[in-house]
């Protein structure tokens, strides 16, 4: 700057006014210092960052005084009051597990429980008691019987071993009147069935529950060994090693004969698995009995109820699978215990034959039953009467089927029509009818609840819509076999992805149901195969029955 303030140039130094040389002021120059690296420790010493050397460390990469190398050890202490490397069990220090070991507080836990006193936990109050020591003692654990003697079988002192049963059970023990008793009992029943029988000689035919004739009262007969196993089960008891969830099995048709029952004289008019489970099969003959089997573990049959005096028309569970009624010849349907064969009721409206009955998916105390004098009558179960009448229908029930949520049924006739009624309203609120229809006594009703499979006497399968609109579906149809004349039941597969029937030359069809193609044919039995029920949980089991007596068990 010094040397531009003297710079001069040579025309400046000839331009002159008056003599005068002009000067210039030096320019005013601003300096400011800018530091990038400011100091952001202070250079105190109460502010120096004191380093302290970790218990146990046996290295230092920089240089320390004195002083911090010989500073006592910080941190927490352990039970002792002293600072221990070995007792730390945390970053921070030493942590107790709890103030009570485990076994001292389940112990105290379990006398409190049993007696009602423990000793107090808290740390100092160990000698005292909590709870009521003088109480009366809790009920204690029950203490199973003896084992026995493994040298006796049965009879007193046999052996259980660790299935004995524990004190004061009597599951599975005879219960009830003695054998003078019982005795005593049906000979006052049979006395006064005969005074009955002298009055009227016939029975009687009034609404509601109707009295029996002498000579046709219900019992039942058992075919195992024993009613209730070890545990005291029943045949009734699901076994546990049966699949339950079927959402995610495929079906596929049977390829050969597991079991074959000879058990009805005169022909097998229908079969029915019980619900949910399907491990028991349900049979009604032209015989006049009703049969029960086991279709899982033994294959044998089970329990025979006895007590129509005509051939058995139909039979059907209830929801819940403890009840089942059956339809017969003799103008009675009868509800059954499945377990106990104790009939619970008979009904009969006007002497009409019920053709076919079923129970409400909803409500095991109302019951639907379909007339040959062309009524549907509903039964409320506790009150034993009808409550309800649907006589629309120009000929004889022979089917009823609830769907859509079981807020409707669907029934079909010998009238060659099928009719829609709403649950309780006698009212029709669909006629399904056409000139060229042929009749429909048998309906099946598929597993997603949108379609209706009924036989037809064309030898047949119609399929009808379940939805809002009931419509025959004219591009699905299923042919092939020879029904006419015959009311053979069809079936679902549980996955709705076959269709089955019997026919009347004793074979078995299996059709796909998206392509309705036969997938499979075999004969089955030596006479019509009247009714076929695939089984609930096993993907490829499937029962057919015959006019020939035999029920078979395919796989």
């Amino acid at each position: 700057m010094e040397a531009l303030s003297q710079y001069q140039s040579d025309s400046s130094d000839n331009e002159s006014d008056g003599g005068q040389t002009r000067t210039y002021a030096a320019p005013v120059v601003r300096q400011y210092k800018v530091d990038t690296a400011p100091d952001v420790i202070s250079q105190t010493p109460e502010h120096n960052i004191t380093n302290y050397i970790a218990p146990g460390q046996k290295k230092m990469y920089y240089n320390m005084p004195y002083e911090m190398l010989t500073q006592p050890l910080v941190g927490p202490s352990d039970k002792d009051g002293e600072f221990s490397v070995r007792a730390r069990n945390m970053t921070s220090g030493t942590a107790e597990e709890q103030a009570v070991d485990e076994n001292t507080f389940r112990r105290q836990e379990r006398l409190f429980r049993q007696q009602g006193f423990a000793n107090n936990p808290t740390i100092g109050a160990e000698n005292e008691i909590i709870g009521n020591k003088s109480a009366e003692p809790r009920a204690q654990k029950a203490q199973r019987k003896a084992k026995g003697d493994s040298g006796v079988i049965d009879g007193e002192n046999a052996y259980v071993g660790p299935w004995a049963q524990f004190e004061g059970d009597t599951t599975g023990q005879t219960c009830g009147p003695t054998a003078e008793q019982l005795a005593e009992y049906e000979e006052r029943i049979a006395q006064a069935d005969t005074v009955d029988a002298a009055q009227s000689g016939k029975r009687s035919k009034t609404k509601g529950v109707t009295s029996y004739a002498a000579g046709q009262d219900e019992r039942t007969l058992f075919h195992g060994q024993s009613e209730r196993d070890y545990q005291g089960r029943t045949y009734m008891h699901v076994p546990s090693d049966l699949q339950r969830d079927v959402s995610d099995q495929t079906c596929y048709a049977p390829k050969r004969l597991i079991k074959e029952w000879k058990a009805h004289a005169n022909g097998v008019s229908a079969i029915r698995f019980i619900p949910h489970s399907g491990h028991l099969l349900l049979s009604s003959g032209m015989d006049g009995l009703v049969k029960l089997f086991d279709t899982h573990a033994s294959l044998k049959q089970q329990r025979t109820y006895i007590g129509h005096a005509k051939a058995v028309r139909d039979v059907s569970f209830a929801p819940n699978g403890e009840t089942f009624v059956s339809s017969s010849y003799d103008t009675f349907s009868k509800i059954w215990d499945t377990e106990t064969g104790a009939c619970k009721q008979r009904l009969s409206a006007s002497g009409a034959v019920p053709y076919v009955a079923r129970f409400h998916p909803d409500d095991e105390n109302t019951v639907l039953v379909g007339q040959s004098d062309k009524k549907i009558v509903q039964w409320d179960l506790r009150a034993g009467e009808i409550v309800q009448e649907y006589n629309q229908h120009l000929g004889a029930i022979n089917s009823l089927t609830f769907f859509d949520a079981n807020r409707r049924f669907i029934s079909t006739s010998d009238d060659k029509s099928m009719r829609v009624w709403e649950f309780g309203i006698p009212v029709v609120i669909k006629l399904v009818a056409d000139p060229a229809m042929h009749s429909v006594p048998a309906v099946a009703l598929h597993p997603n609840q949108k379609w209706l499979a009924g036989q037809s006497m064309d030898n047949r399968i119609v399929v009808y819509s379940a939805g809002e609109r009931i419509k025959p579906h004219r591009r699905k149809e299923f042919k092939g076999h020879l029904t006419a004349g015959f009311a053979c039941q069809p079936a679902f597969a549980t996955d709705g992805s076959m269709v089955a029937s019997g026919d009347a030359e004793g074979n078995v069809w299996c059709w796909d149901w998206q392509s309705t193609r036969v997938v499979t044919k075999w004969r089955a039995h030596d006479k019509v195969a009247i009714c076929t029920a695939w089984h609930p949980c096993e993907p490829s089991r499937v029962a057919t029955c015959s006019w020939d007596g035999s029920i078979k068990l395919w796989d």
